[in-house]
C-alpha cells in the first residue's frame, strides 16, 4: 500500500480539494493517507476527518512541518511513500504514475516528483512575469523541489530521513539524490497555486532565500546548488528575446529577496515561516 503523508498547518481553506482529488478514482486499499495537523487553530482536522476512514488524522501541538513529517512517518504504513503539501492538488492517477518507477526493481530511481502546473490567471503581471522565467530555469525543471510533492522508495526514504531539520525540506531532499536517482515523471502533474500578489510572492522568495542559505550551510562545497546563474538568464534571453522584461522582473525579485533575507540569515533565524495567503484563495 502506498502511504501519503500530508503536513497541514491551518489549511482549512484548501485541504478538502487535495483530499477529494486523491480519493477520487482510487480503491479503498490503494492508498494510506495520513494528514498531520500541526499547531492548527482552524478546522483543518475536522475537514480532513470528514473525508471518512480512508483519511487518518494525526494532531500534534507544534506548528512545525519537520515535526509533522516525522509524525506522519510514525503513523504511515507503506512504501512507496509520498509527502504532499496541503495547498497543492494531486490526483490518484498522478500518484500511480509517481510510484511506478519506484516499484521497478531494475531502476536506480529512489525519488520522483510530478511536472508542475502553475495557474497564473488572476495573478499580478509581475508575478506572471516572474514565473515565466522561474519555470524555465534548468535547476527548476530538473529538481524535485518547488512541486509540493515528492515520492520515495523505502531506500529513498532512508536517505531523506537522515537529513537534518531544514526549512527547505524539498530542496534538501532533491539535492540528496544524484541525477540518476531522481526523476520528474512526465505522466504525472501537480497543480501548484502561486501567490497572486507581489507582496505575497516576495514572502515566498524571502523564505526561499533564507532556506536556501540554510541548506547550503549543510552541503559539501562540491554538491550541486539550486541557485540561478547569470549565464542561465543570458541563455534564456538569447533563446527567447521576448522574455527580456520578465527577466528584469525576475532579477528585481531575486535582489529584493536576498536583501529581505539578510537579517534572518545573519541571525540564523531558520524558524520564521513567511506564508502567503493569496495562493490559498479559492
Amino acid at each position: 500500500m502506498t502511504s501519503i503523508v500530508i503536513p497541514a498547518h491551518n489549511e482549512a481553506r484548501v485541504i478538502g480539494r487535495l483530499l477529494d482529488s486523491l480519493l477520487a478514482g482510487s480503491a479503498e486499499d490503494e492508498t494510506d493517507i495520513v494528514v498531520v495537523c500541526n499547531g492548527c487553530t482552524d478546522d483543518t482536522a475536522r475537514i480532513a476527518a470528514d473525508r471518512g476512514p480512508r483519511v487518518r488524522v494525526v494532531e500534534i501541538p507544534t506548528p512545525s512541518k519537520h515535526a509533522a513529517l516525522r509524525a506522519g512517518d510514525d503513523h504511515a504504513h507503506g512504501f512507496p511513500r509520498l509527502y504532499v503539501d496541503a495547498d497543492v492538488v494531486l490526483a490518484s492517477a498522478d500518484v500511480r504514475a509517481l510510484i511506478e518507477p519506484l516499484n521497478d526493481d531494475t531502476s536506480d530511481v529512489l525519488a520522483t516528483a510530478p511536472e508542475r502546473r502553475i495557474p497564473l490567471t488572476g495573478c499580478a503581471w509581475r508575478v506572471r512575469s516572474y514565473y515565466r522565467v522561474w519555470q524555465r530555469l534548468p535547476a527548476v525543471r530538473e529538481g524535485l523541489f518547488g512541486r509540493g510533492v515528492i515520492a520515495v522508495s523505502k531506500a529513498g526514504h532512508a536517505r531523506i530521513a537522515a537529513l537534518p531539520p531544514l526549512m527547505a525540506d524539498d530542496l534538501a531532499a532533491s539535492l540528496a539524490f544524484a541525477p540518476h536517482e531522481r526523476l520528474v515523471v512526465g505522466g504525472a502533474s501537480v497543480v501548484v497555486h502561486p501567490p497572486r500578489t507581489w507582496p505575497d510572492l516576495m514572502k515566498r522568495r524571502i523564505r526561499a532565500a533564507v532556506s536556501t542559505a540554510q541548506v547550503e550551510q549543510h552541503q559539501d562545497p562540491e554538491e550541486a546548488s539550486a541557485r540561478t546563474s547569470v549565464a542561465d538568464l543570458k541563455a534564456m534571453v538569447r533563446r527567447e528575446p521576448r522574455l527580456v522584461t520578465s527577466v528584469v522582473v525576475f532579477l528585481a525579485a531575486a535582489v529584493a529577496a536576498r536583501r529581505g533575507a539578510r537579517k534572518a540569515v545573519r541571525e540564523q533565524d531558520f524558524g520564521t515561516w513567511l506564508r502567503d495567503e493569496s495562493s490559498r484563495q479559492n
